[in-house]
């Protein structure tokens, strides 16, 4: 990733007031990008855009990606040069109970988006962020790689994969003709401070450590592709650079998954927490049935290594150590601000 290419640059983050929009947002701003964001307030309490002051730097256009109008009359006005849609319903166990605000966002807000950008013209680079869990999972214990079937078992996963089908449709049908690249990017699970998302594991974990009660966990031997969040953000920015430069060789989709030594089960991260946490951590299993979950997951990112250059830094054990901390400097009441800056440019500093 050239840091020079960013500076001065129009971008739009879709879903920046999320986890993964936070961090991706104050790395841009770092970098010197013309930065808009688009996407939902985000009213729960903590939130890592409110705590780091994210929105005082940056374009907001607050609304409904459901909302064909609102999205139009906000592309018109940013007139974006690179796009990272991130915008999304992610979590997979809300999707079972509210399956057609799933697929609403997932499917028609990525339309709304697309079809923005097709009448305002301009944009060159477009990333569409979907899942490691858009793949029709056959419970394979080797990763999945760019060319397997796409599918998904719930409604969170099937509109991913249904993302996926609408880019290479918008792709073939439109943007090709207009000279606009556009691809996808799916990523593993991702970790890192400031997630308070629910039903998340990593979050799930630290609000029990905090309240000083027992981890509840469904699935201890489910083993999921684990990375810390910068990890998929670098890979978001080397593909969207790579994209600008030459949109024939890489508009097509890209998996951002760690070594397959990284790919862990629940019960090792939560394991690993509790030894960072100290005496009074415990945890235990939740015998209760629940919706179905896949128990293997792994991603075969093998071709964005060869053909991106991009490698993963720090192995699931720092990134997990990163997070503590930065869960720690919030309860310490420290800059997160600063912290997270911290956080970012010791993982540009640091080697493959």
């Amino acid at each position: 990733m050239n840091k020079n290419f960013w500076k001065g640059k129009r971008v739009l983050i879709t879903g920046h007031t999320g986890f993964k929009g936070s961090w991706l947002s104050l790395w841009l701003q770092t970098l010197g990008a013309k930065l808009s964001g688009l996407s939902l307030e985000n009213h729960s309490s903590p939130n890592m855009f409110d705590l780091c002051n994210i929105g005082a730097s940056m374009d907001n256009f607050m609304g409904d990606i459901r909302d064909f109008d609102f999205v139009y009359g906000s592309v018109s006005k940013i007139r974006p040069e690179i796009v990272i849609h991130m915008a999304a319903q992610s979590l997979v166990r809300y999707s079972y109970q509210n399956p057609i605000e799933t697929y609403a966002t997932n499917i028609m807000g990525t339309v709304n988006l697309f079809e923005s950008l097709r009448k305002v013209g301009g944009a060159k680079s477009i990333i569409n962020v979907t899942s490691d869990k858009c793949y029709e999972n056959k419970e394979w214990i080797w990763g999945y790689r760019e060319n397997e079937r796409l599918g998904g078992h719930d409604p969170y996963s099937n509109s991913k994969a249904c993302s996926e089908l609408v880019t290479s449709a918008y792709r073939l049908s439109f943007y090709q003709d207009l000279g606009i690249g556009l691809a996808s990017a799916r990523a593993g699970n991702v970790i890192g401070g400031g997630d308070w998302s629910t039903n998340r594991l990593i979050p799930d974990v630290i609000k029990s450590f905090i309240e000083n009660k027992s981890v509840v966990i469904r699935s201890p031997n489910a083993i999921r592709p684990w990375q810390h969040v910068l990890e998929p953000l670098s890979g978001y920015l080397t593909l969207a650079e790579a994209l600008w430069k030459d949109r024939v060789s890489y508009e097509q989709a890209w998996n951002f998954g760690p070594k397959v030594e990284d790919c862990k089960p629940v019960s090792w991260i939560v394991d690993n927490l509790s030894k960072l946490w100290g005496v009074d951590a415990k945890w235990s299993i939740d015998i209760e049935s629940h919706q179905h979950e896949s128990k293997y997951l792994k991603l075969d990112a093998t071709k964005a290594r060869e053909l991106l250059s991009w490698n993963q830094k720090w192995d699931i054990q720092e990134g997990l150590e990163k997070s503590f901390s930065w869960y720690k400097a919030w309860l310490s009441g420290d800059d997160l601000n600063y912290f997270t800056l911290q956080q970012i440019n010791e993982y540009m500093a640091s080697k493959p």
